[in-house]
Order: structure tokens, then C-alpha cells, then sequence
């Protein structure tokens, strides 16, 4: 058991009706509470943390400095989280100053005209 998977109390309030039914659910299955309690939050972290909309929304508090690195790799787990600082610290870079070349027809032989109905050639 590393230092992260050492049990913590963790104290909280919940409608009486849903500790009944825990308490139902628990006694069916010949389990503890706790142990219902902890795979229930392990799936919904597990389930959360896969959407897609919960990954942009880390994704933009990242990129908006409203979340740090270390707390990003806890959310969507270390490769995405070191996915997101790389495009970030691009993101970050300064534009390259590139001139458009002059000397060159994008287009070659293949440019079309096109009539516009308005009078306007494109």
C-alpha cells in the first residue's frame, strides 16, 4: 500500500434515505458500507475524469493558469497532463515572423475564375 492508498476519514453529511439504501445494498451483498462507498466514488472519479467535456474543462482552467500542473496529472492522469503542459508552453511561444513569399503562385496553372453572379470575378 503506497502513501496514497492509506485510508483517510473523510466525515460528511447525506440524506437519511440514501444511507438506508446503502445500508440495504451493503447487508445484499454481505459488504461494508465503506467498501460500497469507496467503489461508488472510484467509478464516478474514473467515469468523470474520461468525458470529454470534464478533459476541456481541465483542459481550459489549465491553459487559463487557474489550475497547476500537479493538480491537472491528479485529474486526467500523467500523460495527458504532460500532453496539455507541452501544447500550453506552445501555445505560450512566441508566433514565428514569417513573411508570405512574393515569389511564389500558390495556385500554379490550376487558378479558376469564377463567376460570381454579381458582377464580381473571384
Amino acid at each position: 500500500m503506497s502513501a496514497s492508498d492509506k485510508p483517510r476519514r473523510v466525515h460528511f453529511q447525506s440524506p437519511e434515505y440514501l444511507v438506508e439504501r446503502l445500508d440495504a445494498i451493503a447487508a445484499l451483498f454481505d459488504k461494508d458500507r465503506t467498501d460500497l462507498l469507496v467503489e461508488a466514488i472510484r467509478e464516478y472519479i474514473e467515469e468523470t475524469a474520461d468525458s470529454e467535456t470534464f478533459q476541456e474543462l481541465v483542459a481550459t482552467k489549465y491553459y487559463d493558469d487557474q489550475l497547476e500542473f500537479e493538480t491537472v496529472k491528479q485529474l486526467v492522469g500523467a500523460e495527458t497532463a504532460q500532453r496539455l503542459r507541452l501544447l500550453k508552453a506552445d501555445l505560450e511561444g512566441e508566433p514565428f515572423d514569417l513573411v508570405a513569399p512574393t515569389d511564389v503562385d500558390i495556385y500554379g496553372d490550376d487558378a479558376t475564375t469564377v463567376e460570381t453572379g454579381d458582377g464580381d470575378e473571384r
